[in-house]
């Protein structure tokens, strides 16, 4: 249930720069402590993120406080009537003038050797360019995933999630990229701002993870996202540090391209700012459970080796694997996590400023599940889940609901062989699936891997560890 009483959860640490300062006067410290258990991303041997503190400048813009509703947690799976109403509508706020924060000398560095910082430009300082260190820091406490690692195969998982998760390092090796980026893509757009998105914020990323960005222009003109993009493409052939721009014109056009000399490779968009609102919202539920990281990392990396993860190829996209074990974790007897956008709706107001949209989360209280299944078990039951229980046919996934929705007679879901709803747009995430071979493949691989799993009860049954983890290590 929600404590009523209990202290605002904390947000976890950011690195200074890699979103614009609120517009609301309060003092925000990203790294306030929760209650013990419940919300620690603390793994042994691994760093965390630093400490992120906004002051951001007088305004009369605040966020309200947030609704709380009453909660149970021993709820079972409901199939209610979908709700087509779709909110699109996005507000680009604008930029506020933010010193950068104080730096830290006696902290311990684990910074990356590859290129120096980008220097600050005070012309532009939303997003701000100057980034703060990487620290290694104690956990806050003595929680950790090995109270839900007592068999083999939760022990496999959490192994692999340790080898493989992005590290501080990672994060800064993209910012320091974004920066630069933006101070020379404002040399053709003035008021340009540039957001690093996905799982590169939101806590489920690899270390081997590419990076999304968001370019947002503002101004009563609409931009064409492929003329911004075409534009951009020829600024980028002239940076030493970029190489390998292609421009892919897909329902959100992207420029794609890579860091000079390394296999990191960026996803730029323009004006997709919905990426921005559930950039946070998957965060939050990151958050909410220490079981929820290495869940989702672990399906992924199944997903990728069964050939099953990729949207190019209509399979499934990482967000979209994403969504489906969020929605598995959501309608279990005993859920491990609710839905946060039903149960604190102002903190993910679709409406609100871009600019503060990483503060809506901070008013979330800490949710402390019943359900203390291990992580083996959840993941044998997710592949059981949409293998013999999820009506494909009929249902619709939404984590907004933390339901299965039965499909309408509508555009967006009429002969969609997978449909996941967008938890904002509230369209149809799961669209590149649109051949029944491929839909049948998927579809196989989950029961294959559910009954090998169950009989084996070994990762390595359907998953090869060890290799998973020497290919992440071997990116440059």
């Amino acid at each position: 249930m929600y404590p009523r009483s209990a202290a605002p959860r904390g947000w976890p640490p950011y690195s200074n720069g890699l979103y614009p300062p609120p517009t609301v006067p309060r003092y925000y410290d990203y790294n306030h402590k929760s209650l013990a258990g419940v919300n620690s991303s603390y793994v042994p041997r691994l760093q965390r993120l630093p400490p992120y503190e906004w002051k951001p400048t007088p305004s009369t813009s605040r966020v309200p406080p947030p609704y709380t509703p009453a909660m149970t947690n021993g709820r079972k799976r409901q199939y209610d009537e979908y709700s087509p109403h779709v909110v699109k509508r996005q507000r680009l706020g604008s930029p506020v003038t933010c010193p950068p924060p104080p730096c830290f000398p006696n902290q311990m560095v684990a910074g990356s050797s590859r290129s120096p910082l980008p220097r600050f430009d005070r012309a532009h300082p939303t997003p701000q360019s100057h980034f703060h260190p990487q620290m290694l820091t104690l956990p806050e406490s003595s929680n950790s995933l090995q109270a839900y690692a007592k068999d083999k195969l939760s022990d496999q998982m959490v192994e692999l999630f340790e080898a493989c998760q992005q590290q501080a390092c990672d994060l800064k090796r993209k910012e320091v990229c974004r920066a630069q980026l933006q101070l020379d893509i404002q040399r053709v757009y003035a008021g340009a701002r540039l957001y690093l998105t996905g799982s590169s914020m939101n806590g489920l990323g690899c270390r081997s993870s590419d990076a999304d960005l968001c370019l947002v222009l503002k101004g009563k003109r609409r931009n064409d996202p492929i003329n911004v993009l075409s534009a951009l493409q020829r600024l980028f052939k002239s940076l030493s540090y970029v190489e390998r721009t292609q421009l892919i014109r897909a329902k959100v056009p992207i420029l794609r391209f890579r860091e000079k000399g390394s296999d990191l490779q960026f996803d730029l968009n323009v004006n997709n700012t919905v990426g921005i609102r559930n950039t946070f919202l998957l965060r939050s539920y990151a958050d909410a459970d220490l079981r929820i990281r290495p869940m989702i990392l672990v399906v992924k990396k199944w997903a990728r080796h069964h050939q099953i993860n990729d949207a190019s190829k209509g399979t499934l996209s990482s967000y979209t694997l994403v969504l489906m074990v969020l929605h598995y974790l959501q309608t279990l007897k005993e859920p491990v996590v609710p839905s946060l956008q039903r149960d604190y709706p102002e903190c993910f107001n679709p409406f609100m400023d871009i600019d503060i949209v990483p503060e809506g989360p901070k008013h979330i209280p800490p949710y402390k599940s019943t359900n203390q299944s291990s992580l083996g078990d959840l993941f044998r039951g997710f592949l059981r889940y949409y293998a013999t229980d999820f009506r494909w046919d009929k249902q619709v996934i939404s984590v907004r609901e933390a339901r299965a929705l039965p499909k309408i007679n509508s555009q967006e879901w009429r002969n969609k062989y997978i449909c996941v709803e967008e938890p904002f747009e509230r369209n149809n995430v799961a669209r590149a699936v649109h051949e029944k071979a491929k839909f049948d493949a998927i579809k196989a691989q989950f029961a294959e891997s559910c009954r090998i799993l169950q009989e084996r009860k070994d990762l390595n049954s359907i998953l090869p560890v060890r290799a998973v983890i020497n290919k992440e290590s071997s990116r440059k």
